[in-house]
């Protein structure tokens, strides 16, 4: 079995060919070819933390299992912590035991960078970045590659840690969420908040929004965003789902609202944008065959340039 590091990853994970790769997970998780049961989780509730569980199979990928914690109170390490398994698909023998932390990171940004591709306004130049840690990170890296972003906003509820972002990737720090979003083109919402940081009011016509942001107890976006918006999921039946599967934002919400599945957007099934005034939310709870499109990306990399450690599971006779 090949054991790969997060150095590994870092170094053998494309951005820009992972947004594609998501493209066509997405197409075939629309189409029924993919395998994806519901994630489930352990929570530990006197941390507010939760031990997710994620396997898929898909056809044009692979099959792997992601093991994910979220405990948003880390302040010494990472809040999302991972691993993913990959397993031959023709056996089952586990081939690939990889650190899915940063895989996690970039593919869910990836998600949003294919969102808004799919989405934006061709002309979005302004973007709102809403959160300071690293999923708000990966995501300056990930918009501007997908839109012709000039300005970057930075909001977050501890101002200093804003100001230290927005100097680190040339944007700006403004004092509220409600600065950051007024004529924002692009949002990215980033937060673990318990009240909503993204609010219809504050929304420009034309703004499509992008929140990944998960807190079982309360929503970053507002109730009537969810109602007024063009609704886009990765998949109705994982967004619907029951926190902390699914999104908080959506409980009660019906399938019917649900414009659209990512899946749906790359293959044309349903149109994107409309018209220019609409605003569009793609709400992000994260599935499983994203982890597995990027893990077969890292694994033919590895393969590829001979990177990582070969291990034994089991002894040889």
């Amino acid at each position: 079995m090949l054991v790969l590091s997060q150095s590994d990853v870092r170094e053998l994970l494309d951005l820009d060919r992972l947004v594609d790769a998501l493209a066509d997970a997405h197409a075939d998780l629309t189409a029924g070819q993919a395998s994806m049961p519901p994630r489930i989780a352990a929570l530990v509730e006197q941390r507010e933390g939760l031990l997710g569980v994620m396997p898929a199979y898909l056809p044009s990928a692979g099959l792997a299992c992601k093991l994910v914690t979220v405990f948003p109170h880390n302040e010494d390490r990472e809040t999302h912590q991972a691993v993913i398994c990959v397993f031959d698909p023709e056996n089952g023998t586990p081939a690939a035991l990889m650190d899915g932390t940063y895989v996690t990171a970039t593919r869910t940004a990836a998600g949003s960078a294919l969102a808004t591709r799919l989405l934006a306004r061709e002309d979005s130049h302004v973007l709102a970045l809403l959160g300071t840690g690293v999923q708000a990170h990966t995501h300056a890296r990930a918009l501007p590659r997908v839109r012709p972003i000039e300005e970057i906003r930075v909001a977050s509820r501890d101002r200093a840690k804003a100001e230290a972002f927005a100097a680190e990737i040339g944007g700006v720090a403004v004092d509220s969420y409600e600065d950051a979003l007024r004529g924002a083109d692009v949002v990215a919402a980033t937060t673990h908040a318990h009240e909503p940081v993204v609010r219809r009011e504050w929304l420009a016509p034309g703004t499509h929004v992008n929140s990944v942001g998960l807190n079982p107890r309360g929503r970053e976006v507002d109730a009537r965003t969810v109602a007024e918006a063009i609704l886009v999921v990765e998949s109705r039946a994982s967004a619907l789902a029951p926190p902390p599967a699914g999104a908080p934002e959506l409980v009660g919400v019906d399938p019917a609202n649900v414009h659209a599945e990512l899946g749906e957007l790359v293959t044309g099934a349903k149109p994107g944008r409309r018209s220019p005034e609409e605003v569009t939310l793609y709400k992000s709870v994260g599935v499983a065959v994203q982890d597995v499109a990027a893990a077969a990306l890292v694994l033919a990399a590895a393969r590829e340039r001979s990177v990582g450690r070969e291990i034994e599971l089991e002894e040889t006779t």
